[in-house]
């Protein structure tokens, strides 16, 4: 029988999300894109949450690709002016939950107000010790691997491995995903954490992202626990 709760003894200990639906949710309800991208925001609240307090160590959200840049402007300027807001709204209830931040991409890409946010928010937040919230913005997985291979030619390196290129990358203190998920029902991984799910289990819900909340997220802790992983073995 299905425990009601998961395992704390089998929990991943770190979890990625590709939060797909927004745009989705708001067209089934002949709403603009940005209202279903603010309905996203409570759902990362919730599962924010829901993750830190199950025990997750480290949680990555997929917040903003490399190639959102190709939306609309009114759409791309909205978002930018949702995280920025979001953000600077954000800090005291990851404050009160000990969740320490972090972003990863190629931030020095996004507009300078909302790198003085994100700055700001990752200063206050450094000494945290409960769960690391990684939001992966402006963010591709070549891209970073792309970049990882240029810090390691200009530093004059003449060989990596395995090791010492994950190194180069850009969270290398994170250990890698055990847990994908994708919400939306897509059967694809987007470009995201290429290098790190290698072998990551992947975990696909028709749930839109908007309506994806602690239940659905126990459900795939649950889904996780019942699976053998076997790293490529």
């Amino acid at each position: 029988m299905t425990p009601a709760k998961p395992d704390p003894a089998r929990l991943p200990v770190h979890v990625a999300i590709i939060m797909d639906g927004n745009r989705r949710w708001a067209k089934k309800r002949g709403l603009p894109a940005i209202a279903g991208h603010k309905a996203g925001v409570d759902s990362v609240h919730a599962v924010v949450k829901a993750a830190s307090d199950a025990g997750v160590k480290a949680l990555t959200i997929y917040a903003f690709s490399t190639e959102n840049w190709n939306r609309s402007k009114l759409e791309v300027g909205a978002l930018m002016f949702l995280l920025q807001k979001t953000i600077a709204a954000y800090v005291d209830e990851l404050d009160r939950e000990n969740v320490r931040l972090r972003f990863s991409g190629r931030l020095d890409q996004l507009p300078a107000a909302a790198r003085k946010v994100m700055d700001a928010a990752v200063a206050r937040l450094k000494g945290r010790t409960g769960m690391t919230l990684n939001i992966a913005l402006n963010y591709g997985g070549r891209q970073e691997i792309v970049d990882a291979a240029n810090k390691a030619l200009a530093a004059g390196v003449k060989k990596v491995d395995e090791e010492s290129f994950a190194k180069l990358m850009y969270s290398p203190e994170l250990p890698d995903p055990d847990l994908l998920i994708r919400t939306s029902g897509e059967l694809r991984v987007s470009n995201f954490l290429l290098w790190q799910i290698a072998y990551a289990e992947l975990y696909v819900t028709e749930t839109l992202w908007p309506d994806f909340r602690e239940k659905e997220f126990a459900a795939a802790l649950l889904d996780y626990q019942e699976r053998e992983r076997r790293r490529g073995k």
